[in-house]
């Protein structure tokens, strides 16, 4: 099975031999594991450590939000979970290594650009996708789900963008995956177009979908359920918000970042 290509989707063709545990994953099992992770880029003496010995466990069917400055090394920690990034150590999703052929068509990816096809209508652009899949939801449901469907036939390069993003996710939607991975996708929104697609972010939650996003918009960490805090690759701290908060005894994530950054203490 290959992958088609776009600037910027890998969508992947689902093949039929998945294993049933991996189908059947309860919500106490963890959709990812890290031990010893390390990723590097470039070449020669231009090569540089991005992240840093990670070693850490992501909940299935939960929110986990990957938080933390510009090039902290997030984008590049979700390259390496959908598996188009080289790694050293050990990566495991959905109980196989990252990058197995296995997992292709069981993994959504919503880059920080919209990947579609601006010169094709929403609805050709989900069709597209469906028929790569060859399985999943019916491109329609998925429109009237997220509120695109009098939208189905404009062109994605004449609408918004909050409504590319939701085209975006709606690509990522149709093959019906057990982990979606999005990379900042309510960035530069408009604040009702973020509440909406939180709003979503939770309903997919509820019907078991594990989502793992990432924002350098702290104050999105109160719309998830688990925390990975990353900065100079390294995750520095770990947990639910509500710890968070509790730990560093402040009213914002904002200043607990700060204070977690003021101890400088061992990486989580």
């Amino acid at each position: 099975m290959g992958l088609i290509r776009h600037p910027n989707i890998v969508a992947p063709v689902v093949p039929t031999s998945f294993l049933k545990h991996a189908r059947d994953m309860s919500e106490e099992t963890m959709v990812l594991r890290a031990r010893g992770l390390h990723i590097s880029l470039g070449r020669g003496r231009h090569r540089q450590r991005i992240l840093r010995d990670l070693n850490f466990e992501i909940p299935a069917g939960r929110i986990t939000g990957l938080l933390g400055p510009s090039g902290s090394g997030k984008t590049t920690l979700m390259r390496a979970i959908v598996g188009v990034q080289r790694f050293e150590g050990e990566l495991k999703v959905l109980g196989h290594t990252a990058g197995a052929t296995i997992l292709r068509g069981h993994i959504g990816y919503v880059t920080q650009s919209a990947a579609v096809y601006p010169d094709l209508s929403i609805r050709r652009n989900l069709e597209y996708f469906h028929a790569i899949a060859g399985t999943g939801r019916d491109p329609a449901e998925i429109m009237a789900e997220l509120e695109i469907g009098e939208l189905a036939d404009h062109r994605v390069a004449d609408l918004s963008g909050g409504q590319r993003s939701r085209a975006s996710l709606g690509c990522a939607l149709v093959g019906e995956p057990k982990l979606l991975v999005m990379d900042e996708p309510t960035v530069g929104l408009d604040p009702l177009t973020r509440i909406a697609l939180w709003e979503q972010f939770h309903k997919l939650s509820r019907q078991g979908t594990s989502l793992i996003l990432s924002s350098h918009v702290l104050d999105e960490a109160a719309r998830c359920d688990h925390l990975l805090l990353l900065r100079e690759g390294h995750i520095i701290w770990r947990g639910s918000p509500t710890q968070l908060l509790e730990e560093t005894e402040t009213s914002n994530f904002d200043e607990a970042f700060l204070v977690i950054i003021s101890r400088k203490g061992e990486p989580a």
